[in-house]
């Protein structure tokens, strides 16, 4: 399977004195309908290599390459546009507008990318309802439990078809049950073969992947599976 994330030697160091390594000679290839966990605790250098994967920070070296694109070398509006169309993301907060319904929230981000407006519904309708929630799909938010607001998002995220679905602790916000609903969908959405990178600092999030990656000091480390 080709590799949809190829991280190597990427580094990021943020100025000042002394300097911040947050990212040390990072290497890591995801390849197409991997599942891989990124844990560590806070401090560990999670967030900036969130922000590196999903092309909202560049590294400071190395070569980042998505979806067969070297992302380090483009522009920042060919980085938005690969961030548009090839990444979906998921987070702790959903991030659903409260007075458009399911099926609304799901088609709204094809409206800042573009797209055909003609079967926006439609396809929102299938996102919805290969995360399991095709009978609310008139509901809003305020009449949708936490982990059914959930999947919202990661219909949302999966609307576009994207090469790679990264989540940030998106059981943050769950109970221990409602979590366990979300990590079956991604078991689901694993089997469909989705590439998903879920960044965690929770150990039994973490532990439901095919891979666990652990992050200390800016440094990855392969888990033993």
């Amino acid at each position: 399977m080709s590799a949809v994330i190829r991280l190597s030697g990427v580094c990021r160091v943020f100025p000042s004195e002394p300097p911040v390594r947050a990212l040390s000679n990072v290497d890591i290839d995801v390849r197409e309908g991997d599942y891989v966990s990124i844990v560590g605790p806070s401090g560990s250098g999670k967030s900036t290599l969130l922000n590196v994967l999903g092309l909202l920070d560049r590294p400071t070296s190395g070569s980042y390459v998505i979806d067969g694109v070297e992302s380090t070398s483009l522009g920042e509006s060919a980085r938005a546009a690969l961030r548009g169309s090839r990444i979906g993301f998921v987070f702790q907060s959903f991030h659903l507008l409260p007075h458009r319904t399911a099926v609304d929230n799901v088609g709204l981000g094809e409206v800042y990318r573009g797209g055909q407006r003609k079967t926006r519904a439609a396809r929102a309708k299938a996102a919805l309802e290969r995360v399991g929630l095709g009978h609310r799909v008139g509901f809003r938010p305020d009449r949708l439990s936490g982990g059914e607001r959930q999947r919202v998002a990661i219909a949302r995220a999966l609307f576009g078809e994207p090469a790679l679905l990264l989540c940030d602790e998106p059981t943050g916000n769950l109970d221990r049950a409602t979590t366990a609903s979300v990590l079956s969908l991604f078991d689901s959405l694993r089997e469909q073969g989705v590439t998903l990178v879920v960044i965690t600092h929770d150990e039994e999030v973490s532990r439901r992947a095919a891979r666990r990656v652990r992050i200390e000091d800016g440094r990855l480390t392969e888990e033993p599976w």
